[in-house]
């Protein structure tokens, strides 16, 4: 499904006017600080629950408001499985946060529903910004997230386990911290949370799976020459050669002075090397840049296989990618017929993204003092 109506109230500085989009691809320009990014985080909130770029609501909420709220209508997409009204809308959601008294009221077809994962099922929205880079860059957390959010949309059932095994480890973790350490009761968490532990593990090592096919087919597809010796692995966090069980029990005491969890799911990582050394020490900036491309088209295609039209959103690529790459990665999104915002600086030329004559269907929208005109 794809985003093809958007209106917002007190969220930055964008107008509370209704916007129509393409399902297709959308360009919006304008210039520093007209807007063009408060779009895409507000279309981020509908699919991911929160902002891409801050961690506090506090800071989307418009300036002496309280409250603000994201509403979206979501089409039947590409191969017309769900019904329209007459608007042509399949499915109405929506979010809204109240900053002062912290509550958050999430909407799906008019009901309230308590999860963010009932909410970000039905949009899956993939960020592609100057701070996704950080995937190759940065530390495991980054790569864990850029994981978690594919397996989330492959297996239904992956929130509520995760959600179970943060709870167990809290509990777990304040056993540790205890002043006197209770070994019985750390056995019960331990089970409890090893069994969590490998069903998170499994689910993650298959969407992995999935992911590296669609990786290694991509690079056979594009002319990326140093992707010859590098390499994709899956570290679940602990050394699957003993159970979790047993890693937990051999270091009980150096987890004990740590007050934490030390080995499992929360330790998870995708290991990316190039000839057997990670590929943060030997790629180029540019090279980084490009694998990131090349593994955020991946996640695209595991979810095209599986039926879902994925919602990218890809702001200011033009400080971060050349021509060659921009059009490399227009063209691949348009094949996997994805949903695309891109936003820049500059007026959009669609001959450089599409420099043949198969352009996709596009809308052009101008963004001045938060409010978009189509052009």
């Amino acid at each position: 499904m794809a985003l093809v109506k958007l209106q917002t109230q007190n969220f930055r500085n964008l107008s509370s006017a209704p916007v129509t989009f393409s399902p297709s691809f959308n360009l919006l320009y304008g210039e520093n600080g007209s807007g063009k990014t408060s779009v895409l985080e507000a279309i981020g909130y509908l699919g991911l629950g929160r902002s891409f770029r801050v961690s506090r609501h506090q800071a989307v909420v418009s300036h002496g408001e309280r409250q603000f709220t994201v509403f979206g209508g979501l089409d039947r997409g590409p191969d017309g499985e769900a019904e329209t009204n007459a608007n042509g809308i399949a499915h109405r959601v929506g979010i809204s946060r109240d900053v002062v008294q912290k509550e958050t009221v999430l909407r799906v077809d008019g009901e309230g529903v308590r999860s963010l994962s009932a909410l970000a099922m039905h949009l899956p929205v993939s960020v592609i910004d100057p701070g996704v880079f950080d995937i190759v860059a940065g530390g495991p957390g980054k790569r864990r997230q850029f994981l978690d959010w594919a397996v989330f949309h492959v297996e239904p059932s992956f929130a509520s386990v995760w959600q179970q095994c943060q709870r167990v480890t809290s509990q777990r973790n304040q056993t540790l911290r205890n002043g006197r350490l209770d070994e019985g009761l750390l056995r019960v968490w331990d089970t409890q949370y090893a069994a969590l532990s490998e069903r998170i593990s499994a689910a993650r090592r298959k969407t992995f799976d999935q992911f590296k096919a669609a990786f290694e087919k991509l690079v056979h597809e594009v002319d990326v020459g140093w992707t010859q010796g590098l390499k994709l692995e899956f570290y679940p966090g602990w050394d699957i050669g003993q159970s979790l069980v047993d890693v937990l029990a051999s270091h009980r005491e150096q987890e004990r002075r740590m007050g934490h969890t030390l080995y499992g799911p929360n330790r998870a990582d995708i290991r990316l090397k190039f000839q057997g050394r990670p590929v943060s020490e030997t790629f180029s900036r540019g090279q980084q840049k490009t694998l990131v491309i090349l593994m955020k088209i991946a996640q695209g295609m595991v979810l095209s296989d599986l039926g879902k039209q994925v919602t990218f959103l890809l702001d200011d690529i033009n400080a971060e990618l050349d021509v060659g790459h921009r059009a490399m990665l227009a063209r691949k999104l348009q094949a996997l017929r994805c949903q695309v915002f891109i936003t820049s600086i500059e007026h959009p030329e669609p001959d450089v993204l599409w420099p043949t004559d198969h352009a996709p269907e596009y809308r052009m929208f101008h963004v001045e003092h938060g409010k978009l005109t189509v052009e």
